[in-house]
């Protein structure tokens, strides 16, 4: 399929996981991917294993200075910005009542605000081509998961700012919607860690029933979405859980 053909993506978070798999997607399918990441290095890996035309742009989606110069940076490398992906995250684990300050900023100021600030320096962008966003939540956004209030905070966060967008923006031709991943093959699900005196049994209901399987599969959901097959999707959101929440 070439559902991207001569059209340009900006994909956050593309030095691995499930950002990388959505350049490598997108691009198999004729897009043009712009990929930001604070991973310099990362990012170059990604960039040179890419089908197509396709640009690094090291950047701290936390800083507004930072994000501005990206994404001009790829409207004037690529002509125009059709798809925005926003899958920078970090994940953080902690009992909440030993959690500090520093800890919970970092998660929100990078999931959260780092979503907000990308989102609105593309937006006016992606109104000239009636494009569209897909953003990252998870299932942590939908059920309890222990030791992830801010984490989870941030991406139920993200949940209600792409339904509010869906509807600012409906009439004027751009769609927001969101992926919600459950636990995915990943470098960030092998950071999770229980704290010192967390209980097993207390993760035992968001583990899936089957396999956790790699990033492409989220890819391939954040690529239907993105697409025209995706076209009547406005303000969703998309769980890819392999029925854990089920």
């Amino acid at each position: 399929m070439k559902r991207f053909e001569g059209k340009t993506a900006l994909i956050t978070g593309a030095a691995r996981g499930i950002g990388r798999a959505t350049a490598q997607r997108l691009s198999s399918e004729g897009a043009s991917v712009a990929c930001l990441d604070l991973n310099a290095e990362g990012l170059a890996e990604t960039v040179a294993g890419l089908d197509g035309p396709a640009k690094a742009f090291p950047c701290d989606i936390s800083d507004p200075a930072q994000v501005a110069a990206a994404v001009g940076g790829a409207v004037e490398a690529f002509g125009g910005l059709d798809v925005l992906c926003n899958i920078a995250g970090v994940l953080y684990t902690a009992n909440t009542h030993e959690m500090t300050l520093e800890a919970w900023n970092r998660v929100m100021s990078i999931n959260l605000t780092g979503t907000f600030l990308m989102c609105r320096e593309a937006i006016p962008h992606l109104l000239k081509t009636r494009g569209n966003i897909v953003n990252m939540s998870s299932t942590a956004a939908l059920g309890g998961h222990p030791w992830m209030s801010a984490y989870a905070a941030s991406k139920g966060a993200i949940l209600s700012m792409t339904r509010s967008l869906s509807v600012e923006y409906v009439k004027k031709g751009l769609r927001v919607n969101a992926i919600v991943p459950g636990g995915i093959a990943t470098d960030m699900h092998n950071d999770f860690a229980i704290p010192e005196g967390g209980d097993p049994m207390l993760i035992q209901r968001i583990v899936p029933h089957v396999k956790y399987v790699g990033p492409e599969y989220v890819a391939s959901a954040i690529a239907f979405v993105a697409s025209d097959d995706g076209k009547y999707m406005n303000g969703a959101d998309l769980r890819v859980d392999g029925g854990m929440l089920s």
